[in-house]
């Protein structure tokens, strides 16, 4: 792929554009893991978003579009792809309604549940202490403490798989446990409508300080990690699994499973890639010949 001339197109086509060649991805995941990209882009507006994907649709390559990069594990050499990061430059949010938020995709969940609280709304608590965006978070249908973005999502814009904008609203969403309409193919999430519930600020305050007390108390907040590493398995729980395998504080390099939370594995120091993956596999293969359960990812892995 030739990106030398794809950067010169978007710098002559794309005046003020910010972009960068090499750009290390370790710096944009929650990993800390991740070798350097060919070229990054940071839009500041949705127009910006849509004239990159356009431009890179002409040139044959299929952006990569992150956020906040919580959910993903990037290998460790030189990347040929071209990433779209939304959190910088798409992170509006603002009233549409009396009981209604409209957040872009790059905006942060923290920051819509705060705007959420500062406005007397409640319904989006449990996402106050999930790192990710909302468009991740609707992407993947990212929950916790029995919340789910499903619960509070009534219409969302993006492009389809032609950069033709679109709109989906309820059912059309598709939400299943972890997953969307959105999860697979080509869409890429421009911002959602939530629909949230009207209450008491102090209120909204007491219970999103609850559940990140809840957080802090239960899990590796301090060490780099995607969150959670494993799907919730049917009649059971990944943490619960991987303990009672014996697994909790095995290592293989710089990769850990926490010994705070099974659920979670964490870059103890100079995890590498590699690390991750064949730990994942251990903890994969070590629990399904106990139990004869077979774990499922959560985290998203990019190859080079």
């Amino acid at each position: 792929m030739d990106f030398d001339a794809f950067h010169k197109i978007l710098t002559d086509t794309l005046p003020g554009i910010r972009l960068s060649r090499g750009e290390p991805m370790s710096r944009h995941t929650s990993f800390r893991i991740g070798g350097p990209a060919a070229l990054m882009a940071f839009p500041r507006s949705a127009g910006e978003l849509e004239a990159l994907c356009a431009a890179a649709r002409r040139f044959g390559i299929a952006p990569l579009i992150i956020g906040n990069g919580t959910n993903l594990l990037v290998s460790d050499g030189p990347l040929d792809i071209f990433a779209v990061k939304t959190c910088d430059g798409l992170s509006k949010i603002e009233l549409a309604g009396e009981d209604r938020i409209y957040a872009q995709s790059g905006a942060l969940l923290s920051k819509i549940a705060v705007f959420a609280q500062k406005n007397g709304l409640e319904g989006f608590e449990f996402a106050h202490g999930i790192p990710g965006t909302l468009g991740g978070a609707v992407s993947m249908n990212a929950g916790a403490y029995g919340g789910e973005i499903k619960d509070v999502v009534v219409m969302t814009e993006y492009l389809d798989e032609n950069l033709l904008k679109k709109t989906a609203s309820d059912g059309e969403h598709a939400f299943e446990y972890r997953h969307s309409a959105f999860s697979d193919g080509g869409k890429i999430i421009l911002g959602s409508v939530l629909k949230l519930r009207k209450g008491e600020r102090d209120e909204i305050r007491k219970r999103m300080n609850e559940l990140s007390e809840r957080r802090r108390a239960s899990q590796p907040l301090d060490i780099p990690s995607a969150g959670s590493t494993f799907k919730r398995p049917k009649g059971g729980y990944a943490a619960a699994l991987i303990d009672e395998a014996g697994l909790k504080g095995y290592s293989i390099g710089g990769a850990q499973v926490s010994e705070k939370h099974a659920g979670f594995v964490v870059n103890r120091g100079g995890a590498t890639c590699e690390d991750v993956l064949r730990l994942v596999e251990h903890i994969k293969k070590t629990v399904f010949e106990r139990s004869g359960i077979m774990l499922e990812t959560e985290i998203k892995y990019i190859g080079g």
